[in-house]
């Protein structure tokens, strides 16, 4: 970065799941700070290092359907604390980040979307009772049962990799720009009353809203005390 020199691609993977209630350093909620406002900031800073053609790929999840975005009370000063909730507000901004940063960029050829590598067992799931995670499993092949399918199966680390890669490198531009993609296809639409499940397909409609994708962006740069206007962009060759 200190060079200048350009990326292709951009994937914002780091986060955290399920946590007890913390902070920050810069005293933001612990989940919604990390997950989302570290990319925020990450991202937009180095924004003009993405070349004409490039992408950038949020992580997101499944389980985004726990909650859309508390712009009120990002930080639950006075909402009560509860892990998932706060898991599923971050993985929502991730999803509203691409869609706003997409509309910002797409005009140089620079496009984002969010993704959903499915359930994997990573470092990820440290914070989640082992009690809690196999109730969880329980509960989805009491599903798959139903329907006739097979039982749950964890993804390898590969298999989890293989939507970011396919978003990033593989996926018409215009096809992933501004959604939310998953096992290697772009997810559709679901109720808001769908079931949550790590193999559960579908986004919330929520969480593609441009409306609020603004508004998410605008109490980010107030929060971070950043502004990312809009610049004047050089087409990197």
């Amino acid at each position: 970065m200190k060079r200048g020199d350009a990326f292709d691609v951009i994937i914002a993977n780091a986060g955290v799941m399920a946590t007890p209630f913390g902070k920050t350093a810069a005293g933001f909620e612990t989940q919604f700070g990390t997950n989302h406002l570290g990319h925020f900031v990450l991202v937009n800073r180095i924004a003009s290092l993405i070349r004409a053609g490039g992408r950038l790929i949020n992580l997101t999840s499944a389980g985004h359907r726990y909650s859309n975005v508390d712009l009120e009370d990002p930080n639950f000063e006075r909402t009560p604390y509860e892990p998932y909730v706060a898991y599923g507000r971050s993985k929502t901004a991730n999803i509203l980040f691409a869609v706003a940063f997409d509309q910002r960029h797409k005009e140089r050829g620079v496009r984002a979307a969010a993704v959903h590598p499915g359930g994997i067992q990573t470092e990820l799931g440290r914070y989640t009772d082992p009690s809690r995670m196999q109730a969880i499993v329980d509960q989805i092949n009491k599903q798959l049962d139903a329907e006739g399918k097979p039982p749950f199966e964890w993804k390898t680390v590969p298999q989890g990799a293989a939507t970011s890669v396919w978003a990033a490198v593989v996926a018409p531009a215009h096809e992933i720009g501004g959604r939310y993609c998953e096992n290697c296809h772009v997810g559709n639409i679901v109720p808001d009353d769908a079931v949550i499940t790590a193999v559960s397909e579908g986004v919330r409609a929520y969480a593609l809203d441009p409306n609020t994708a603004e508004k998410l962006w605008e109490k980010s740069e107030e929060m971070v005390d950043e502004f990312f206007q809009q610049p004047k962009f050089e087409v990197v060759a």
